[in-house]
């Protein structure tokens, strides 16, 4: 299709520019005449398209055809000026750049005569990121879309028509946040207010709004990677520990400031849990040991020692009376907190246990099922998952202690689950990339997420309200909505 001539109606009032020069649509006008009446029967007959001026402030009516023999080297004088804005931008860029040749070459071609002019300096380098950056955008929101429509074809349900027990995450993420410098090792929801925590590699723990994707403030104190994080039930107080050896409370409530920092541990301190009473802190550490801290005086109490290799992460019960732990040296441990002893020791996995999660009571129906219709719910609990560098999650039976079922389907390390608050799934992350929400009952793969780009390293899933965090190596906290 060929430009035609535009051809522009006069502008409306006596104080339109008449050279031309100026804003808005009088300025496109110019000396512009409004068309006869008579051409109005050959407009019908070419392929035109008309721009309105309703739709564009800018050109009033612009007829663009390919057939008329009176076609017109005429343009709009406003796309005179974004043209000669593009040229002399090429012409700078040229001109820093040293390519003389090149640039006496386009001058001429371009009938640019004289300097350069340095005000239209970078503005090509400008025009070049800003077209990078909305193509990275476009090529998002594409595959945002594309999921979407998928959930949609495959007839995905509204919250609508499921339970809250039954709500679980699904594609396209709601956020995906960025400011991380390093990889992220925690990502945990606050009890209490619509916000998230993550901690990471870069020595710093960021706050985030989870209904907004809003960035609120970072805590710094720390001098190497954040290795876990975790809040007491009210929400008052942080605990976060790190490969710099301590462990810090932060206040949560008011200062936002750490008030605490214990030291004990002689290695990398890789993870920490309240009690369910608030009042004491347990940690876990490179240095295969186990310690609990008091939280009023940040003295340290107690020490479990059995573990043959880094323990990885330790959890509290919700009765608070036991200490899960898992470790490099391929096993589970469950400890009576009054005692120091250790209750029971699973030896079933065939790498590296990278994490656990205490089974809240209501999954104790769903894991009776998937253990055996012939049990008749039998196991009282409680019951403990785990995953592993073996890529496997197992469900145990911490009373009986035996192993009552496997989940195999992650294609590389399992790095963090969590059970869904309605008992019915758990969740995971793996190195593979994925987030997989497993059913419980049938010990099957419900719904793969591909969540990120990097390795998935962490996943919460709020207690009260549909959502689901999870951080990554590629430095990004993703928030996914749950229907």
């Amino acid at each position: 299709m060929n430009l035609k001539g535009a051809e522009v109606p006069a502008a409306v009032g006596d104080d339109a520019p008449s050279d031309g020069v100026g804003g808005g649509a009088g300025a496109c006008a110019g000396n512009a005449q409004t068309p006869p009446r008579g051409a109005q029967s050959d407009r019908r007959s070419d392929p035109e398209v008309f721009i309105d001026s309703r739709a564009c402030p800018v050109f009033t009516r612009i007829n663009f055809a390919s057939s008329s023999p009176q076609a017109s080297s005429s343009i709009p004088l406003c796309c005179c000026c974004c043209v000669k804005q593009k040229n002399k931008a090429i012409a700078d860029y040229l001109s820093t750049n040293g390519y003389q040749d090149a640039l006496e070459a386009f001058k001429k071609e371009a009938d640019m005569p004289g300097e350069v002019e340095r005000k239209y300096g970078g503005l090509l380098e400008k025009k070049w990121t800003s077209v990078i950056r909305l193509q990275k955008k476009v090529m998002e929101l594409e595959s945002k879309l594309s999921e979407a429509e998928k959930e949609f074809i495959e007839g995905a349900p509204t919250r609508g028509k499921r339970s809250p027990s039954e709500w679980i995450p699904r594609p396209p993420e709601k956020f995906s946040l960025t400011g991380h410098r390093a990889p992220i090792n925690r990502v945990i929801f606050h009890p209490v207010f619509s916000l998230i925590v993550s901690a990471s590699e870069d020595a710093t723990i960021k706050v985030w709004d989870f209904e907004s994707g809003d960035f609120e403030r970072t805590l710094k104190g720390h001098t190497d990677s954040v290795q876990d994080i975790a809040f007491d039930a009210s929400g008052k107080l942080l605990a976060s520990c790190s490969a710099d050896m301590s462990i810090k409370l932060w206040d949560f409530h008011q200062s936002f400031a750490c008030v605490k920092t214990m030291h004990g541990h002689d290695h990398n301190v890789n993870s920490v849990a309240f009690v369910p009473q608030g009042d004491f802190v347990v940690s876990a550490s490179r240095d295969k040991t186990i310690k609990i801290w008091e939280v009023a005086t940040g003295y340290c109490v107690k020490t479990l020692t059995g573990h043959r290799e880094w323990v990885r992460m330790a959890r509290v019960s919700p009765c608070g009376e036991l200490i899960a732990s898992c470790s490099n040296d391929q096993t589970v441990r469950v400890w009576h907190v009054a005692t120091k002893e250790t209750k029971v020791e699973f030896r079933e996995h065939e790498h590296v246990v990278e994490c656990i999660a205490w089974a809240p009571e209501s999954a104790r129906a769903s894991i009776n099922a998937a253990a055996g219709a012939d049990n008749k719910g039998a196991h009282e609990g409680p019951f403990l998952a785990s995953g592993s560098r073996d890529k496997t999650i197992r469900v145990w039976d911490v009373a009986a202690g035996v192993c009552l079922f496997t989940l195999i389907g992650h294609d590389n390390w399992v790095r963090c689950i969590v059970f869904h608050p309605g008992g019915k799934f758990i969740v995971s992350a793996s190195d593979d990339k994925t987030l997989r929400v497993w059913d419980t009952r049938n010990k099957r793969v419900m719904k793969t997420l591909e969540a990120h780009v990097h390795f998935c390293t962490s996943v919460d899933f709020h207690k009260n309200h549909p959502y689901v965090v999870t951080g990554s190596v590629d430095q990004t906290v993703k928030i996914w909505e749950c229907r």
